[in-house]
This record gives structure tokens, sequence and C-alpha cells, in this order.
């Protein structure tokens, strides 16, 4: 790992550039062999999502964009502040605790052409409820169909299922086609670098001669927002990615951190069904990555927080990965009660 501490070009340690393309993009992309992706680092991933914005609201002839509804808290502030005009099309049905699917694809079947659509690569923060792979073709074939410009938001590859080529297929599915999109990496939760803010933007084009527009842009756009992006983290994640015997050692920790959220929410099911809560639980299993929407309203949170000090957001969700099997069980006693006492 690099000691130096001088001044990165404005796109950032060009290995990670290189090894942060492939690990979302695949070894095999032809995206990359084409040199048709063009990859920055960034600002971990809230950075990425930032300068893709902006990029986008001067030089994409539409200025709409499509985010989830409910989606990462985040998402509005960034795009509203870099000048897109934020709308939103259903993802959660609170009914099934599950993906709204055919809203989903109502809403993005009447979206204006040339739309911006965010999409969260997996584990979706804040449900936990990702499409299946059946239903991401059916999306691509919408957002293609209806010419709309995806957006990835990709924070937790490797987190949700432990293989970061799974938690990557939804995106190359995209890339497959030959289509343009941009995806926002963040190497915050999956290495644990959160205070180094270390990501990435790339923006996949329809050419080689796209590629070297876009990029030329994209440089203007960050050099009056902050010049240059921090040296460390990035020869860290390069460091790791690019070593074998690290890169084996981190994917197996990756798996065991991933291996240990989905045994969290099977101890929180089992401890639920336990206590015969009324009602259907599944969705805490069915549900993937670091947050769960339990499905609590307002009034049982508030309730929980009296009664027992559990906190959670108002609209019901928790955090997965903060439980353990001491608090698994405080927390079904809290669920049970609440649930039991409060409509």
């Amino acid at each position: 790992m690099s000691s130096d501490k001088g001044y990165l070009p404005i796109d950032g340690l060009a290995d990670f550039n290189k090894l942060s393309a492939k690990l979302i993009l695949g070894e095999d992309s032809h995206a990359v062999e084409e040199n048709r992706a063009v990859t920055i680092q960034c600002l971990s991933g809230t950075g990425s999502l930032r300068v893709g914005a902006e990029f986008l609201a001067k030089h994409h002839p539409q200025s709409v964009i499509y985010v989830p509804n409910p989606t990462w808290g985040n998402h509005p502030s960034i795009f509203t502040l870099a000048g897109l005009s934020v709308e939103y099309f259903r993802y959660y049905d609170p009914q099934t605790r599950g993906l709204d699917f055919e809203g989903m694809l109502e809403d993005l079947g009447a979206a204006p052409s040339g739309a911006i659509v965010v999409l969260q690569a997996c584990a979706h923060n804040p449900t936990g409820i990702d499409p299946t792979l059946e239903q991401w073709e059916h999306i691509r074939q919408i957002v293609r169909s209806k010419g709309l410009l995806p957006f990835f938001d990709n924070a937790y590859q490797g987190f949700a299922s432990g293989s970061l080529d799974s938690d990557a297929q939804s995106v190359r599915m995209f890339v497959a086609d030959g289509g343009e999109c941009l995806i926002a990496q963040s190497f915050a939760k999956n290495m644990g670098l959160y205070g180094e803010r270390i990501g990435a933007l790339t923006i996949v084009c329809t050419s080689q001669d796209v590629a070297r527009k876009v990029q030329s842009q994209v440089l203007l756009v960050i050099r009056p927002m902050y010049l240059t992006p921090p040296i460390h983290g990035a020869s860290v994640v390069a460091t790791i990615l690019k070593n074998s015997e690290m890169y084996k050692d981190w994917t197996i920790e990756l798996k065991g951190m991933a291996d240990r959220i989905i045994s969290m929410r099977h101890q929180l099911y089992e401890a639920i069904q336990a206590r015969d809560t009324p009602g259907d639980w599944s969705h805490i299993i069915k549900q993937i990555g670091m947050f769960s929407f339990t499905g609590l309203n307002e009034k049982q949170v508030r309730w929980m927080a009296k009664e027992y000090h559990i906190y959670m957001t108002y609209d019901g969700r928790i955090s997965i990965a903060s439980l353990s099997s001491k608090t698994v069980p405080q927390l079904a006693d809290a669920i049970h009660a609440a649930v039991t006492r409060i409509a």
C-alpha cells in the first residue's frame, strides 16, 4: 500500500478504478474489454451519486429522476441539490410487506422517455426487499423499451447474499444488453471503510468515443467540487483487490458477515413464532441485507420505546445487522407485546 500523501489525479487512483469496475461489472465484461466503461473514484457512495447526478443535470436531456418509494433518506436531497426533479415509483407493498412489482412496472411504464431511474443493486435500503432475477429481467425490459436511464446505487455488494457476483447480477444484466447505465459504488460496508469515504462512479456508454467524452465532462464536474479524492482508502481497496490471498480472506470474512445477518433474521423469525405472535412474519426471512421493514406501525414503535426501551424508526425499520443472540429474545418479546396490545 502506498505511503504517498500527494494529490491523486482528479479521477482518482488508476488501479482502484480498474479493479472497482471489474468487481461490479465482472472479469469478462464486454463494456470493460471495449473501453466503454468510465470509472472515476469518488467520495464513497454518496459522493458517487452526487457527481453522477450533477453530470446528468448538466448533460442529460431529461431532468426528472425516479426513486423507489420508499428509498434511502439521502437520495431525494442528493438529486434535488444536484438540479434534478425527484419523482417516485411504487416499490413497497405494506399489505404483503413485499415488493409492489405490478405497481413498480406500471409507474416505470408511465415515466417519460429519457427519465432517470434509481435502482438499488441489492439489499434495498430501507425495506430489505429485492426483486427476483426474473423480476429484474422484466424491469430491464421496461426500462430499455421506454428509453429510461438506469442509475444503480450499489452500496451493499457482497453484504446481501455473501457472494460478490450474485449481488452484482442485476447490474450486469443491464450492462450485458449494451445500453447505457450509471453505477455508484461504496466500499463503506463491504470493506468496513466508512471513514475513508471510498467509492466509485462507473458510467457504461455505447462506445469508446462516447466514454472519452463522458469522462472529460465528469472531471469538469469534480474539479470545482472537491478537486481530488482521498488516497488512503483507495490504496487499501486496490491492495486487497489485486492480491489473491488478501482477496480470498476478504471474501471469506464478507460471507461470514452476510451469513451472520441471515442467521439473525432466522433467529428473530423463530423467536417471534415461538411466542405465537399474531400475523405472518415470514417477510423477515424473505427480506435481505442489513435492514428489515417489520410492518410495525408508529404507535407500536413508540410504545416499544417507552415500555421496553427498544428503538427503531417510526416506519418500523430495524437494523438486522445490529442484532445478536442476546438481543433477539428481547426484541421478540417487545414485538409480541406491541402487536397484541397496540393496534
